[in-house]
């Protein structure tokens, strides 16, 4: 009974543990965010890769061609607009760099009518909703987020169309037609003596990559050496933790690389900080990701790339890459070309873009249990195409793989509950000789083939399953804004009437009145109060996770309820 009481207050102490620190996540003091000084004006030349040809040819201090001493002295530019039936993105004339980029199918907040419909049926308050789409790319210098790419002149003598030239288009907006499965939008660049640039990025129905292509013309009677780089610039970004899903086990926000060596590693803004990456690797990507959403520049599989990270004075941070050099002969022509993906964290579309670049979706440690309980959910979820129905198709396979386990458990606390009496018995006959009780308690549960941990195993079971379940709702973009039935309209958050963990309260009631009472009257104390204690602490789950809970619980009475029967009519 002292192995059980131990093993009980481990638990316990793990869930609680976990809790709070959520709870502090959410509800307790925020870190101060620290100010970019704004005083200071870095040469524009800080953000470009520096390779060493380049950085040997160039003095300090020293502009590269065609490009201003200082970002504030730079021409004003022209913005592009492009529209396709996934996203909005703004294209800045002045290098083509990428900036305000909204996912249209992920607006901020869901519209929340039937929700409201209740709110307004019980005189609650209706809740404002921010339909705004997400924005992932962010031209607001306090939220910057930009993907920048452009060519480098191995010599200082020589001129290249980097994210600072000014590109010329013969249009400010493209916008997919109805029927139209692609969309190309041509920038073009001259230094006027014979050398040109035509910068096209291709946009494609219905998906997140877009191919950037640098087509080069040499018209001179000189070579031309060039590199083609791409990068994402920004500022570390400041999710909010509203719910708990983003609490406690934060998800990962920072750089990210894939090599043929190493393959998948994080790089965080302090890793940055300390010291600057460079990497030479075959294929490969470079990315930013986030709660949801990821952005990666993807070069030719085929390509040796050198991969870099910098963190400017500015207080923003780099991740990129360039390739190898390019001799463009006199009177010739050669053509660059990389991807870059921009949307959410799905899975199957982020394996066809590039290989690793599904491991973005992280499941932590537990990834080995999270990956096949978010295919088995996939799979649900394509036949019944609802992911609360699909969490409660997880749950029965779950309870069906742990079945002999649980069957084992159930049957040796049928068989406690059987003994209860002659337990108490054996407790009032020694109540002072506490050894000689624990020995003929021990003989009895021999006796009658009673192991007295058995009731903890599915509870230990329960416990990876439940971590993994949380990561799983936590990383995977699919649940985002993903309804149920009735007020559940979002199984990412907490359900906002509390229906389900008071439902999940009384199951957990229910299986104690199940269950034997324990022995030891602390022990029992403290066993009461456990549905109390979750109930609260389950009020700020999110109803997808308080789902599988719930059905589980229903499940496991159902089991318990039918073995307890057979037990106690032998």
């Amino acid at each position: 009974m002292d192995n059980l009481r131990f093993v009980l207050v481990v638990v316990f102490a793990m869930l609680i543990l976990l809790m709070m620190q959520a709870w502090e996540a959410d509800y307790g003091p925020k870190p101060q965010v620290a100010e970019v000084d704004k005083t200071v004006t870095e040469p524009a030349r800080e953000d470009l890769p520096q390779v060493a040809n380049q950085a040997e040819a160039t003095a300090p201090g020293q502009a590269l061609p065609g490009l201003p001493a200082r970002l504030d002295q730079a021409p004003a530019t022209d913005i592009i607009t492009v529209r396709t039936d996934v996203i909005a993105v703004e294209v800045d004339s002045r290098g083509g760099t990428l900036r305000n980029l909204d996912l249209l199918a992920y607006p901020m907040e869901r519209d929340n009518t039937a929700v409201n419909g209740l709110r307004e049926l019980v005189g609650l308050p209706l809740a404002e909703k921010n339909r705004a789409p997400v924005r992932l790319f962010n031209a607001d210098p306090e939220q910057l987020f930009l993907a920048q790419s452009g060519l480098i002149a191995t010599h200082a003598s020589a001129v290249a169309p980097n994210h600072y030239t000014l590109f010329t288009s013969a249009q400010q907006t493209y916008s997919l037609q109805p029927g139209q499965d692609s969309l190309v939008v041509p920038l073009t660049w001259t230094d006027g003596g014979g050398l040109s640039v035509t910068k096209t990025f291709t946009f494609k129905r219905g998906r997140y990559d877009i191919t950037v292509t640098h087509d080069v013309k040499n018209q001179t009677d000189q070579p031309w050496s060039i590199r083609q780089y791409r990068q994402l610039q920004r500022l570390p970004l400041q999710e909010e933790t509203g719910n708990f899903l983003t609490g406690g086990m934060q998800a990962f926000s920072g750089g990210v690389i894939y090599t043929e060596q190493e393959k998948y590693q994080k790089i965080s803004f302090d890793d940055m900080a300390s010291e600057n990456l460079a990497v030479s690797t075959q294929g490969g990507w470079t990315a930013m990701i986030q709660h949801y959403f990821a952005s990666a520049w993807i070069p030719p599989v085929d390509q040796e790339n050198h991969f870099y990270t910098k963190a400017l004075q500015d207080g923003h941070f780099v991740i990129g890459s360039y390739s190898p050099v390019v001799a463009v002969a006199p009177n010739g022509t050669a053509s660059f070309t990389s991807r870059l993906f921009a949307g959410p964290k799905i899975q199957p579309v982020m394996a066809q873009v590039a290989q690793g670049l599904e491991l973005t979706v992280d499941y932590s440690v537990l990834t080995f249990i999270g990956k096949p309980i978010y295919w088995l959910l996939n799979q649900l979820h394509a036949i019944t195409g609802n992911w609360g129905v699909a969490i409660i198709g997880v749950t029965l396979c779950i309870k069906l793989l742990f079945f002999p386990l649980s069957q084992a458990s159930f049957k040796s606390m049928a068989k406690m509950r059987k003994i209860q009496p002659r337990l108490k018995d054996l407790q009032e006959r020694f109540k002072d000789d506490r050894m000689r009780f624990n020995s003929e308690m021990m003989a009895l549960y021999k006796k009658e083939k009673v192991n007295p941990l058995g009731g903890c195993l599915p509870v230990l079971v329960q416990i990876p399953v439940f971590m993994c379940l949380y990561w799983v709702l936590s990383e995977t973009v699919e649940f985002r804004q993903a309804p149920f039935v009735f007020w559940i309209q979002d199984l990412s958050v907490q359900d906002p009437f509390y229906v389900l963990p008071l439902i999940m309260g009384l199951t957990m009631k229910i299986q104690q009145l199940l269950n034997p009472a324990p022995i030891d009257p602390v022990q029992a104390k403290v066993m009461a109060m456990f549905p109390v204690v979750f109930t609260v602490f389950f009020l700020f789950f999110p109803a997808g996770l308080v789902l599988y809970w719930v059905v589980n619980n229903t499940l496991s009475i159902l089991q318990q309820w039918y073995i307890t029967k057979q037990i106690a009519g032998q």
